[in-house]
């Protein structure tokens, strides 16, 4: 492809040879550079593309584009940009013809809601015709085909080829998590699009490998209603006011306490056998009854988030509505359906805050005892460990603490470091370092209207121990168990 064509969106100084040279790939990765290859210096955390250059030029790439001067022979065509990370946006962008051109594209971003939000638009979506992709947290969907993910938002240049690749399989839509870091990194750079969401935001992401302060995490959250034509916003997060600041989008509303374009009324929290549920009256641009099985008030947040953008493109009431009894999202408050007396689930909540905010939800539903099950991640702040432990052990009736990813530590060092924070508080508490012996103890001591979280996992299927990530997946280990026979005679 004509180095020229990929440079045509974006500001830059020829330093030597010629943008009318052909390339073979696009490239910012320097162990997939071969001949002819164009590479692109990224500058991150832990790297600097521009440290890689000797190695690029000897495998043969013909042309750099980089931030700074660099001394490369004259056969070389050097590019210089003021930001890599937004000329390899808008580079994938051409190199794949502009594919976001030819999708409707939904981002959504938010400290919390994302995951659950773009699933239950795919539903949506899906149900009444319209075949729709998805990148996040979890997965990437395109087609039949899903690939488990690396990143919520990937590096701008998969981020194109995914849209390629969407476009190609017939999909004539996206929706796709949108994280503070994939904005600041320009991941999403190089289009606009259609519909930005804005969720909530809470304190959280704030690091020496992050965002230096919250002020920096609010700025980067924001800049999603900068680059899109129809913003659709929850009026009662936080800081709504900054996040709406300088926006340069059409602007819909969704919440529960004020009035809005899409607002929820008359909520009401209510359990089935072995399940949790919340059901309201949706007012506004839409009036109908919505139900979810999916339990807690931010269910209801999600679902008015996805009703909006839904209704953009369908006023199939049936079928929202049945889209939205019927969706399930992989380690979101996921119920795991094995027996009537008592509700089990399992949550990614793996830091202090989401785990007060489930357990906080799931009180509202008056469980007979709120069991949690929950470890923490070893190499990690040990802060976390403290928090977590007392938030538990404040909100639960009962803590069972085990072990997560222990990474490159002792698995009781770090239930050691929880208990700290379990002491804190009055919960009562056991300890059962290996975790399917963890859930098998709560299975086995549930009590009837007993709700038990197992909380930190998620979605992952593996156990990190000493560098080897190991299969271990929650719902195998739950499917194991339960054909125990001392198992099945108390279910």
């Amino acid at each position: 492809m004509l180095l020229q064509k990929l440079l045509e969106k974006i500001d830059y100084t020829l330093i030597q040879g010629d943008e009318k040279i052909n390339i073979a790939h696009l490239r910012s990765d320097s162990r997939k550079v071969g001949r002819d290859d164009g590479f692109v210096c990224i500058q991150g955390a832990g790297f600097d593309g521009h440290k890689f250059i000797n190695d690029v030029t000897h495998k043969g790439a013909t042309a750099l584009i980089v931030m700074e001067e660099v001394d490369v022979p004259e056969n070389i065509t050097v590019i210089q940009v003021e930001d890599t990370r937004y000329a390899l946006a808008c580079m994938s962008a051409a190199y794949f013809d502009y594919p976001a051109e030819k999708l409707i594209t939904i981002g959504i971003t938010g400290t919390k809601g994302k995951t659950t939000s773009t699933y239950m638009v795919r539903q949506v979506l899906e149900s009444v015709g319209i075949k729709t992709g998805l990148i996040g947290t979890i997965e990437t969907i395109v087609d039949d085909e899903v690939t488990p993910a690396k990143n919520t938002t990937p590096e701008s240049y998969i981020v194109q080829e995914t849209f390629a690749k969407m476009v190609e399989k017939g999909c004539k839509c996206v929706v796709m998590e949108v994280s503070s870091q994939g904005l600041m990194l320009h991941r999403v750079s190089g289009f606009v699009f259609d519909y930005g969401i804005f969720t909530n935001i809470e304190p959280d992401h704030i690091g020496p490998n992050e965002h230096k302060d919250f002020d920096d995490y609010l700025k980067c959250k924001s800049m999603l209603l900068k680059q899109c034509k129809q913003g659709i916003v929850n009026m009662d997060a936080d800081y709504v006011d900054s996040v709406l600041d300088g926006h340069t989008c059409e602007i819909e509303t969704f919440g529960v306490r004020g009035d809005y374009d899409f607002k929820a009324s008359d909520i009401n929290l209510f359990t089935k056998p072995g399940c949790l549920c919340v059901s309201y009256h949706l007012n506004g641009k839409m009036n109908f009854p919505v139900e979810i099985h999916v339990p807690g008030n931010f269910s209801v947040y999600n679902s008015l988030c996805a009703i909006a953008i839904c209704s953009h493109f369908t006023n199939d009431i049936e079928k929202i509505q049945k889209a939205l009894l019927d969706v399930r999202v992989k380690g979101r408050v996921e119920i795991i359906p094995i027996s009537e007396r008592f509700t089990l689930m399992i949550d990614y909540a793996h830091n202090a805050m989401s785990l007060e905010s489930l357990l906080t939800s799931l009180k509202e539903y008056r469980p007979k005892r709120l069991v949690t099950v929950f470890g923490c991640g070893g190499n990690r702040a040990r802060d976390r460990r403290f928090e977590m432990g007392e938030v538990s052990s404040r909100l639960s009736d009962f803590t069972i603490v085990t072990s997560d990813n222990p990474r490159f530590e002792e698995p009781m060092d770090i239930i050691d470091d929880i208990l700290v924070g379990i002491h804190k508080a009055d919960g009562e508490y056991v300890t059962v370092p290996d975790r399917k012996d963890a859930i098998r103890y709560s299975i086995l001591n549930a009590k009837d209207g007993d709700v038990i979280v197992l909380a930190g996992k998620g979605h992952e299927d593996y156990q990190e121990i000493k560098g080897v990530k190991y299969p271990m997946d929650e719902r195998v280990l739950i499917s194991e168990i339960i054909q125990e026979e001392e198992v099945r005679a108390v279910l």
